[in-house]
Order: structure tokens, then sequence, then C-alpha cells
């Protein structure tokens, strides 16, 4: 079994910055692909990034690429997504999600991914 806790979230300005994290325990993290999803209120869940388990790799939707950075500790066993340039499109619940079936970039659809966080809240004010 795997647990993921999303921390990091909160409210902040337009034009501002925020990291969020994802701490995993139950698994040997760095074996595995990380993803970064979000959700905005009457959306499906959106991709945001995507990490390889050795962190060589990432991929990003169009829509974040150039503002956010997915990276990861596996000494720390935690994925984080730095986010600058945020904007009020960028307001969401943010999950990240585990594929123990990949180890290499991850998928950009949810399905495949067999563990989820509990979600952290971004919202963005202009």
């Amino acid at each position: 079994q795997v647990q993921l806790v999303e921390s990091g979230g909160g409210l902040v300005q337009a034009g501002g910055s925020l990291r969020l994290s994802c701490a995993a325990s139950g698994r040997t993290f760095g074996s595995y692909t990380m993803g970064w999803f979000r959700q905005a209120p009457g959306k499906e869940r959106e991709f945001v990034a995507t990490i390889s388990s050795g962190g060589g790799s990432t991929y990003y939707a169009d829509s974040v690429k150039g503002r956010f950075t997915i990276s990861r500790d596996n000494a720390k066993n935690t994925v984080y997504l730095q986010m600058n340039s945020l904007k009020p499109e960028d307001t969401a619940v943010y999950y990240c999600a585990l594929d123990i079936q990949n180890y290499g970039l991850g998928s950009r659809r949810p399905e495949p991914y067999d563990y989820w966080g509990q979600g952290t809240q971004v919202t963005v004010s202009s």
C-alpha cells in the first residue's frame, strides 16, 4: 500500500509562486513514475506534469510549460511542483499520483495511475 500526502497549497496573487510537495510512504518510491494533476470546479481532472523514476525525464502540459517545474528527491520520498508566474486559471485542487507499473514518463491520462493523494487547494487571485 502507498500513501501520498500533498502540502504547500494556498492563496496567492497572480504572478506569485507556490511550491507543492508530495510525500510518499509504503513502497520503494524511487522505482516509480510520478505525476501531478489538477481539477477545477466543474471540470475534469487535468494533467499537469510527470517525472520519471530517476528524475531524468519530465513532461509538462502546454498550459504550464515554462512556468512550472516538477522534481523529486528519492532520498526523501518526495516529489515537488514549483509553480511560478501563477495565473487565476491555475486555480484548482492539485493531486499527486504514482504509477507502480511504470518507471519512465507517466501518462497524461489519470487512469493508469494507481495511487493518489488527497489533494491540496491552490487559489490564484487576480
